[in-house]
């Protein structure tokens, strides 16, 4: 049976929807053969200029539109559909007002199409989110959705559900985006990898705005490899150019690189504007090179520093094309660059300008610029201002999500703000402005206390399956099969969207804080900014500025602790243990002497500390430095919290009547020794040991007990620190799992190698499972940054119980376990814990 030319257009035309542009260019030039209608003839070269321009030949997709329209004999619904594919090349070669207006008259010569209406609505509304006018996009991708539902087009429908989540990403609600994607995503994944490559385009934009620049990175790297391997040089430039974006803040030198190679292709396109947008992303790596980059080093320097004009034009021509966001970013970014360096300072400055419908990166760059101009010109008060101005612009928005994850990543926005604030306090030398800002830092992440959830089965049975997952593949890489990816990716989106925020914190001041202090504690509040670390010692009759000196000598001091951590930890006997602990001896004198000397000349006779860290500084195993014995210590996250926490705390350890729970892992050599010791300190103890100490178990235990002991081998997901977690019987509790608890113990002890580990985000914030615990509501937690000795771990912390059961605070109770037991180990206390 003969194929007529009309079936072969259908073919050819579902082919070229699903991403297969190939042999939906065979069919449609095989239709094309078999066909003198003029009408037939001119939808096959719409269709067929649809797949040139995937496949990167746009100017020969726009000639066969215009010849097609050339027809004698077409009639004005063909028209109409020409017209539509004219916009959609112009879309795509990025010229948006000439896309608007081709799409325009398609919309009003298919109005009595609902279908083909709404095909051009949704290619309208990408021009109008590229434009900032989401309102007006939002309208047609919910009339095109609407006029898909009713037709029973499922697929076509989720397309348009999908770009709506973008709309809400683009308009500031994360938290509403993933989850319009996530609907939309198993219809479109499922039909094929093109649509599934394009959708994870966006998603990885959602998740690069939540801060999450790894994640999105990799779904980058890995859409742009799918595209090239189908041929579509526009979208794989596409998914470099966000890869280029993603990797601007932290890794500028490879960002200029990717974006050229983006521009390149671009360029071979003959898409001016896309090319220029390249080219304004490579400029501004060019001027970022040499900020501070996650681990509080300086990223590396770049030649070919651009001069003003080549800047300007660059930023003229995206304004040009509509795209005034990214010709602002441009040149707010030049100009922060020569605030920086003091290049050009008589030249006249620009007038910062944030346009309609900014983005928050933008918006809060030019409050950076403002901060750095005045810097740069000596106006302390004015660097502070606009520097604060920004952090309560980003703190509102942050405001509205409850979890932790989300809160923690988003403060990435503000690294900028947050480094010229701190260092315009260090400055200052006045410790009520130093202690304003050590606070807001700390804060920003932290002042939103959350909404317990309500039960979420979804999550919790995602979470059992990805336990399962993780048994079979307990390697560092789990999470790189796809299911595991998958699950990972619905779990984080259920936790975000089910976490709501039940109020924000006020910070508190300098005076409020002292008068909570007694006569023997005192605060040191470490700060970093930039280059250097400086630390606020406040007590309740003194307070003083600390200059610790460079990052680069405290980073010397740090580089190979860990290794020599491990290593003393597992090294406990025999002719090395001598030279290990030697080696080991000499770092943490150096860091203690370091960190600590002037410091605690100036804390005095003060015997309790309170110590506040930034996030540089995470992973110091504070108990261990000499400096430090004898004294009574918690790692607080913010003054703010210990003041609020604290009474509660002191209240509740007075007596033995608190409810307390135990439970142990497999694999952990003296688990049960270290249990049966530390539950015989108290009158009454609910134990769970081997099969019955199951997630569920531990769980349900947790809410019930005021304190919870754990004793199980703990690892920690540096790019997934929800996902760090403890082994128990089947399976290992995540982070994710605590949010699943309706309530949670006022002490948490964790007799886990590493949990106490935080994962650094842009220098000040860290993510862990104690800060998992203590943002849920626990109070204190006990736990260790590195790997613990087994021995060491049972001993200590089963004496850490004599201290608890007697009335004294967690902090006492371990400073009293290390004498009596005379073991210096890595636990320490975080939280309020005194």
């Amino acid at each position: 049976m003969t194929v007529t030319a009309e079936e072969l257009y259908q073919r050819g035309q579902a082919l070229s929807n699903r991403g297969s542009f190939a042999a939906g260019r065979r069919a449609l030039e095989a239709a094309a053969r078999r066909t003198d209608d003029p009408n037939l003839r001119a939808r096959i070269a719409g269709t067929l200029s649809y797949v040139m321009t995937k496949v990167g030949s746009a100017a020969e997709a726009e000639r066969m539109c215009l010849d097609a329209l050339a027809l004698p004999g077409i009639n004005v619904e063909t028209a109409a559909i020409l017209y539509g594919q004219l916009g959609s090349i112009e879309m795509d070669r990025g010229r948006l007002e000439t896309a608007v207006a081709w799409l325009g008259r398609s919309i009003d010569g298919l109005s009595h199409d609902p279908v083909r209406s709404a095909n051009m609505r949704l290619n309208r509304s990408l021009v109008l989110m590229q434009w900032g006018q989401l309102a007006g996009a939002r309208e047609d991708l919910e009339r095109a959705a609407s006029s898909y539902r009713e037709a029973g087009l499922h697929l076509e429908e989720a397309q348009a559900r999908h770009n709506l989540g973008y709309v809400s990403m683009l308009s500031g609600d994360l938290v509403g985006a993933l989850q319009i994607m996530q609907q939309a995503r198993a219809l479109l994944d499922r039909e094929s990898s093109t649509w599934e490559a394009i959708g994870d385009v966006d998603r990885a934009e959602v998740l690069r705005e939540a801060g999450l620049t790894t994640d999105a990175e990799q779904i980058l790297e890995r859409v742009a490899r799918v595209f090239g391997a189908h041929g579509m040089p526009q979208a794989r430039g596409e998914a470099e150019f966000n890869l280029a974006r993603s990797l601007l803040r932290h890794d500028p030198v490879r960002a200029a690189r990717v974006a050229a190679a983006a521009g390149r292709r671009f360029r071979a396109l003959e898409n001016d504007t896309w090319a220029a947008r390249a080219e304004g992303v490579r400029l501004r790596a060019v001027l970022s090179a040499g900020n501070v980059g996650r681990s509080g080093d300086r990223t590396a320097m770049m030649r070919g520093i651009p001069h003003a004009g080549e800047v300007d034009a660059v930023a003229s021509a995206l304004e040009a094309r509509g795209l005034r966001g990214e010709g602002a970013a441009l040149r707010m970014t030049d100009e922060l660059w020569r605030a920086h360096h003091g290049t050009d300072a008589d030249a006249p400055r620009r007038v910062i300008r944030q346009p309609r419908g900014a983005s928050m990166d933008v918006k809060l760059l030019a409050y950076e610029v403002r901060a750095a101009r005045a810097a740069a010109a000596g106006r302390e008060g004015e660097v502070r201002r606009q520097a604060a101005a920004g952090l309560e612009l980003l703190s509102s928005w942050q405001n509205s999500f409850g979890s932790l994850d989300l809160q923690t990543s988003t403060s990435g926005h503000g690294i900028g703000l947050m480094l010229e604030g701190v260092a315009s306090a260090v400055r200052s030398r006045r410790p009520d402005v130093l202690f304003e800002w050590s606070e807001r830092v700390r804060h920003l992440s932290q002042e939103v206390i959350p909404l317990r959830p309500p039960p979420d089965q979804g999550l919790a049975t995602d979470l059992a399956e990805l336990r399962m997952l993780r048994a079979e593949n307990p390697s560092g890489d789990w999470l790189s099969d796809p299911r595991a990816a998958a699950l990972r990716d619905r779990a984080r989106e259920r936790q975000w969207s089910a976490t709501g925020s039940a109020a924000v914190q006020q910070r508190v001041g300098l005076e409020e804080f002292r008068g909570h202090l007694g006569d023997d504690t005192a605060l040191l509040a470490f700060v970093f900014s930039g280059d250097s670390l400086s630390c606020l010692v406040v007590s309740s009759s003194s307070t003083g500025i600390m200059d610790i000196g460079r990052w680069s000598t405290v980073r010397t001091g740090l580089a190979g602790l860990r290794a020599d951590l491990d290593v003393s930890a597992s090294v406990r006997s025999g002719p090395m243990a001598t030279v290990v602990k030697r080696a080991l001896d000499e770092r943490l004198a150096l860091l203690s002497s370091v960190l600590l000397s002037a410091p605690l000349r100036a804390a005095g006779g003060a015997r309790r500390l309170i110590l506040t860290v930034p996030g540089v500084l995470n992973g110091i195993p504070w108990a261990m430095l000499p400096a430090m014995r004898g004294r009574v210590f918690t790692v607080a996250v913010s003054a703010t919290r210990w003041t609020r926490f604290r009474p509660a705390v002191e209240a509740a350890g007075v007596d033995g009547s608190r409810t307390v729970g135990f439970a142990t892992g497999p694999r952990v050599a003296r688990a049960d020794e270290e249990v049966a010791a530390a539950a015989s300190a108290w009158p009454t103890a609910t134990a769970l040991r081997g099969q019955d100490a199951t997630v569920s178990a531990v769980t349900t235990l947790a809410p019930a007990v005021d304190v919870l002991h754990v004793a199980a081998h703990g690892r920690h997901a540096v790019d997934n620190p929800l996902f760090s977690g403890l082994e128990l019987a089947d399976g290992t509790l995540f982070g994710y799992d605590i949010d699943l608890m309706p309530r949670v113990p006022d002490t948490v002890v964790l007799s886990a190698c590493e949990v106490g580990r935080s994962s650094v985000r842009w220098g000040e914030e860290a993510l862990g499972m104690t800060r998992i615990w203590l943002h849920a509501g626990s109070r204190v937690v006990i736990a260790a940054p590195v790997v613990v000795a087994d021995d060491v771990a049972c001993e200590l912390l089963g004496a850490l119980h004599l201290g608890l059961v007697g009335g004294l605070t967690p902090s006492e109770a371990l400073a009293a376990a290390s004498d009596s037991t005379a073991l210096v180990a890595p636990f320490q206390a975080h939280g309020a814990g005194f």
